[in-house]
């Protein structure tokens, strides 16, 4: 660290000389190293997948919740330290009571997000307290259609079709980016997102180990059972295979019949 830096790095107030707050940068940073999470919009709704990290054999999977229930019809999935997330969740979840207590209806999803991403920037602009080091992406439909938003540290939040965030942020993108496109349907949806989180993770994906929730239009939010998540990532099994021998096969291109002819006439 310059020694510079250092004067502007104790202080979540203070502006270094080139408009960086260093502390939001570095809860940045917690948020990279965090699980990979992945949020996509499909026809007719939106999912949420992410990489439980289970670090041992021992540990329960089951204990390991990366995927939230806000409201109904309103999901998020978060990434960074898990304690801080659950701060987030809380207040997600009180904005919405709050707001089914006023007006007697569910909440927007932008608004919810909106909400939230205000209670993330108080603890950039107030001394005796820190950013939240973790994001989240929140899915879900309302009145105005279907939703998929990314919040950030700073309070920032963006809208997307397909996002990730975490640690295999680059990877992932990197997939969307090649294979989305808009009004995918569901399975297809499903299929891109683990094939993206196993690409992220480098790693074969195991339906302990991912966490998946949906929300379709009509219907509330839910989290997909073992069974359907090992369906799931069967089917992406199958794809990967058939890929792979679809290239062994353009490996060795077949003879042409007059060079077939020609090879015959010089073995002759």
């Amino acid at each position: 660290m310059q020694p510079g830096q250092m004067a502007y790095d104790r202080g979540i107030t203070v502006f270094s000389p080139d408009g960086r707050l260093f502390q939001v940068e570095y809860a940045r940073e917690a948020v990279k190293k965090g699980a990979t999470t992945i949020g996509i919009k499909f026809k007719g709704g939106v999912l949420l997948a992410v990489d439980k990290r289970v670090s041992s054999k021992l540990v329960e999977p089951d204990s390991i919740e990366k995927i939230y229930n806000i409201d109904d019809y309103i999901g998020c999935a978060t990434s960074g330290l898990v304690a801080d997330a659950r701060i987030l969740v809380d207040q997600a979840r009180k904005e919405a009571q709050i707001h089914r207590v006023n007006y007697g209806e569910n909440i927007g999803v932008e608004m919810l997000t909106k909400k939230v991403c205000d209670y993330e920037q108080n603890f950039t602009q107030y001394g005796g307290a820190r950013p939240f080091g973790t994001a989240l992406l929140v899915a879900g439909t309302d009145d105005l259609g279907i939703h998929l938003f990314e919040t950030d540290p700073s309070g920032a939040l963006v809208a997307y079709k397909a996002s990730c965030i975490g640690s295999g942020r680059a990877v992932a993108m990197e997939v969307f980016e090649k294979s989305y496109r808009d009004g995918m349907p569901y399975k297809e949806a499903l299929a891109l997102a683990l094939e993206a989180l196993s690409a992220a993770i480098e790693e074969d994906l195991k339906p302990e180990s991912v966490e998946i929730g949906v929300v379709e239009e009509g219907s509330k939010f839910r989290r997909l059972s073992d069974d359907e998540k090992a369906e799931a990532i069967k089917g992406i099994g199958k794809k990967e295979a058939g890929s792979a021998d679809g290239a062994e096969g353009e490996d060795k291109p077949k003879k042409s019949p007059r060079a077939r002819k020609s090879v015959k006439k010089t073995e002759e």
